[in-house]
């Protein structure tokens, strides 16, 4: 990047965080240039003390709400991971609770079985196969820099991105996905996503607005788009345009961990070829439920309680906190206080 544009971006940056003065710039395998800043141990407020963290990657982290580990997961691991979502397609495995979704422009006669009909798979944590990678130890040390010692797995996603059917519903829209949790508090949660093979603005990788993950949860509904917007991809209704953005240029195998709070999407997948990751969301064991009535949390709350009821049959009437401690499997500590 020439210095000059790197010099405007980083006022940019600064100017949305609020900040008086420029910090160093941090090398970091992203498209864009982020601020780090001056801190003392005592001002951490998003990672927690242990050996695994580098101060600079404490910084980092605690400045833009992200962090990129690369080469974190190993090509096997990845590869197994494939190979189950392969057989998951296929129905040759069909785990319990397992939620199977396909793409908005995909017509349920259309719909057959296949890789190139499936565009998500989540809950799959009586997948053994596929949980392997809420328990890898690559994955939990860095985790716990986060979380803390007692750790849940709490959302599991593996995201099979389409390549685009001209009507740019392959791209999901900025949100914060603190939106869809009722449990707080919201420091000691983190995602970690993990490249299954290379990921870049051809086919839609993640983009972020650094230092939003200092802000408040945002409103959210579905954006107003023409060629349709796919089940429960939210977008924050008024986030300011101008805010700095990164685009997370990632190899197969780098892992970003990141704030639930921190505002990100990706964009449509340009190539004919599906792009592959896998993500976990983890939080402390000591988190609590919330009641998200009243707030800007009950249309999503609404929805996935009617997805739910609708999916395991309407006798069984579950409500949000049961969806929740269903999908939640302790997978370091020794309890769940949710």
């Amino acid at each position: 990047m020439e210095q000059p544009r790197a010099a405007a971006r980083l006022q940019i940056v600064l100017g949305h965080l609020g900040r008086p003065s420029a910090g160093a710039v941090v090398a970091h395998p992203t498209t864009g240039t982020i601020a780090s800043a001056s801190f003392h141990p005592q001002q951490f407020q998003y990672t927690l003390d242990n050996n695994v963290l580098t101060l600079e990657q404490r910084k980092f982290y605690e400045e833009n709400g992200f962090l990129v580990i690369k080469n974190l997961v190993p090509d096997a691991d990845i590869q197994r991971f494939r190979n189950e979502f392969e057989k998951i397609c296929r129905k040759e495995v069909k785990p319990f609770g397992l939620v199977v979704m396909r793409d908005v422009t995909i017509s349920k006669s259309e719909y057959t079985p296949s890789e190139k009909m499936t565009t998500k798979v989540q809950d799959f944590q009586e997948d053994k196969e596929l949980f392997r990678y809420c328990t890898l130890p690559e994955i939990l040390k860095y985790v716990e820099c986060f979380t803390g010692p007692n750790i849940m797995a709490m959302h599991t996603m593996l995201i099979n991105k389409p390549p685009d059917s001209g009507k740019k519903t392959s791209r999901h829209p900025l949100h914060q996905d603190l939106h869809y949790f009722p449990f707080r508090p919201s420091n000691l949660i983190v995602c970690a996503w993990t490249a299954m093979e290379h990921i870049d603005r051809n086919n839609g990788c993640l983009v972020v607005l650094p230092g939003t993950h200092k802000g408040s949860l945002k409103p959210h509904d579905y954006p107003k788009w023409e060629g349709g917007v796919n089940k429960m991809f939210h977008g924050i209704q008024d986030y300011e345009e101008n805010n700095a953005r990164v685009h997370l240029v990632m190899e197969k195998g780098d892992t970003v961990f990141f704030h639930p709070l921190l505002i990100h999407g990706s964009g449509q997948n340009k190539t004919q070829g599906f792009r592959k990751a896998i993500s976990c969301h983890f939080a402390s064991a000591d988190c609590h439920y919330i009641d998200v009535k009243g707030t800007s949390q009950e249309n999503i709350e609404k929805e996935v309680v009617g997805t739910a009821n609708k999916f395991w049959g309407d006798e069984n009437s579950m409500d949000l906190k049961d969806i929740w401690m269903f999908r939640a499997r302790l997978v370091k500590g020794e309890r769940i206080n949710l």
